[in-house]
């Protein structure tokens, strides 16, 4: 992919890779032991806590939609009939760059941005209101929970890491076309809810919003909390582990292909490498959360789906993780193709910075998993099972955080 994929981001700390990723190691043991001492009881509110903020315009939320749709089809448009070189054509930058990486910083600030920004559910109420259909449709099956979403973000994830000249401009405004049809045909059937589930990106920003500090309280009130509060009202579904699990798996093996532990190249090693590093991924999860017997109280879910809301941090550092460099330089580019701007500055952020940042988003991420596992735990388990509940998590937690840290930093 011809996209500048972390200029600069690796081997940038003033300490070997392995000390720093045994140091993340030891900070997640240390919180762990601190939370068996001083955490017993459960203490967050989830969908109970925050307080109370202003409500927005009523307006501000469909003018909002209509811009971002107005943008996307200028976007498909210039993929389209723009240069051919990717260079020179918005549309691969503002797909990979702007979109795909802006939307994890915008859903981690503001919430769920792009289930208000989603222009395929304007189109598809558009659509619905011209072929008088009913916008609710028949409604999704509770079955198929976020398994769709999680199939868009794997193949989403092919395509950016293994397909071939995946920036190319029309293969850009092809994938996007395609996919709106796709998405609002089966919302026609199915009706409005169907974002919620098959739409990968509406899900993946749902989740990330989840820990914003701007939410919505149980009662639908707009209020300012603390994320770990968000977090906890991530409830089991099905298909909720897989989404988190295929976009580490992704992330893991866009860490891995850039560094010299990957020397293999080509269509066929790339889709080996990202299926082999998203079942190594789940199977370490798996193992984490081996215990079969179900989980008792309101969730009633086996241990891997009632603990898959830990991995929304750990998803969410590593994002920033992989992709900070990326936002800040590949960003610009936007700009320069709009003719804001001469070329990219590569001066904005020193490459120690980028490597504190990398560091810091993988350990937080890990840290907050940590948390939000043993707050799940103290409120299904006594407080003896909590703690045995979560070693094997634990372990697994260790691993995935040395791991992480030695993909993004090592030469």
């Amino acid at each position: 992919m011809p996209l500048a994929h972390g200029v600069g981001t690796r081997g940038d700390l003033p300490v070997p890779v392995e000390y720093a990723a045994l140091a993340a190691g030891l900070v997640l043991v240390l919180t762990f032991v601190l939370l068996g001492v001083l955490w017993r009881t459960p203490r967050l509110r989830g969908a109970a806590a925050g307080r109370p903020l202003p409500e927005p315009p009523r307006l501000l939320g469909p003018i909002l939609r209509a811009v971002a749709t107005v943008l996307a089809v200028a976007v498909v448009v210039v993929g389209f009939t723009g240069p051919p070189e990717t260079p020179d054509n918005l549309a691969p930058w503002t797909l990979y760059v702007v979109f795909w990486v802006g939307l994890v910083p915008a859903s981690l600030l503001l919430g769920p941005v792009w289930r208000v920004l989603n222009p395929l559910r304007a189109l598809h109420l558009l659509l619905a209101r011209v072929l008088r259909i009913d916008p609710a449709g028949r409604g999704v099956p509770a079955r198929v929970g976020l398994w769709p979403a999680a199939g868009v973000l794997g193949v989403f994830g092919w395509l950016e890491l293994a397909a071939p000249e995946p920036a190319d401009p029309r293969l850009v405004a092809a994938c996007l076309t395609g996919y709106a049809v796709i998405q609002v045909c089966a919302a026609l059937v199915l009706g409005r809810d169907w974002f919620a589930h098959g739409d990968g990106f509406e899900v993946w920003s749902t989740l990330l919003g989840a820990l914003a500090p701007l939410g919505r309280r149980g009662d639908g009130r707009l209020v300012l909390r603390n994320p770990l509060d968000g977090l906890e009202t991530v409830r089991p579904r099905p298909g909720l582990t897989a989404v988190v699990l295929v976009l580490l798996g992704t992330t893991a093996f866009d860490g891995l292909s850039r560094s010299e532990l990957w020397p293999l190249r080509g269509t066929l090693w790339a889709t080996v490498g990202l299926v082999g590093a998203t079942a190594l991924v789940t199977a370490l999860w798996l193992l984490g959360t081996r215990r079969p017997d179900p989980v008792r109280g309101e969730d009633r879910a086996p241990l891997p789906r009632a603990f898959a809301h830990t991995l929304v941090p750990i998803a969410a550092g590593y994002a920033i993780a992989h992709y900070f460099s990326l936002l800040v330089f590949d960003g610009q580019q936007v700009v320069v193709l709009l003719g804001w701007r001469e070329a990219v500055d590569y001066t904005v952020v020193g490459v120690g910075a980028i490597a504190a940042v990398q560091l810091g988003a993988i350990v937080l991420g890990h840290v907050a998993a940590a948390v939000a596992a043993h707050e799940r735990a103290v409120r299904l388990f006594p407080s003896a099972v909590a703690l045995r509940i979560q070693y094997p998590i634990l372990a697994s937690m260790v691993i995935l955080t040395c791991v992480a840290v030695a993909l993004v930093l090592a030469p």
